[in-house]
């Protein structure tokens, strides 16, 4: 299967590098490009997109608005196309941003050529691609920016899950793989990777990185807090 790609960044010599990166893959292509998030939004209309490469600072609309119109609002089509953010530092507000607003990690823009193919092969497939103790880094620096509650055990979207799932998404934010959490509760790696799943589809969230945004918001974690 071919992974068609959409390069969003308002700097063309940008766009090109990764495009020749992209080009010399068999199972990806570059199905479009744009300048800003109004003009990616415009081609995603028109064509499908698997994932999205997507800048934050642009002119005429960002890329933190353009995620959160893919991933919340739809604009890319039913399923939409899976976003990861361009950002010149891994500890980035508007990266944050955009992480809430439904993208699946970020990338920095230096990054090596093989570890951007892999991460785009892995949102393809689903998964995220911030490692959750970078997630955490960045959600600690930037948690002033949640709104929080006082009880997470009364919050709505935390009770529909088992005591064993809240256990597992704590350490999910407490940026533990799947491998470090079945060690830690005597399990499987299977079954906490069964766990994780169904944590992601009870509360409706596309990939770990969610999970812990809302591990945060909620008050499950604390900012500085294991």
């Amino acid at each position: 299967m071919t992974v068609r790609v959409m390069l969003v960044d308002d700097q063309a010599l940008l766009r090109t590098g990764f495009r020749m990166v992209l080009a010399a893959q068999p199972d990806m292509e570059v199905a479009a490009e744009a300048g800003d998030g109004a003009e990616a939004l415009a081609a995603l209309r028109a064509i499908h997109v698997d994932v999205v490469l997507m800048d934050i600072r642009m002119p005429v609309m960002d890329g933190v608005e353009a995620t959160r119109r893919i991933c919340q609002e739809g604009e890319g089509g039913p399923g939409g196309p899976k976003v990861l953010i361009l950002t010149t530092f891994d500890l980035d507000e508007y990266a944050f941003a955009a992480l809430k607003a439904g993208a699946s990690g970020f990338l920095l823009k230096d990054v090596p050529p093989g570890e951007l193919l892999n991460a785009i092969r892995a949102v393809h497939s689903g998964d995220a691609v911030v490692a959750p103790s970078t997630t955490r880094r960045l959600i600690d620096r930037f948690s002033p920016m949640l709104p929080g509650t006082a009880d997470a055990a009364e919050h709505r979207e935390l009770a529909r899950l088992t005591d064993r799932e809240r256990e597992v998404l704590l350490l999910v934010a407490q940026g533990m793989s799947n491998g470090e959490i079945a060690a830690h509760l005597v399990l499987s790696e299977a079954t906490v990777k069964t766990h994780v799943g169904r944590i992601l589809t009870k509360l409706g969230l596309r990939d770990r990185v969610q999970a812990v945004v809302l591990a945060y918001e909620t008050g499950l974690v604390r900012a500085g807090r294991g």
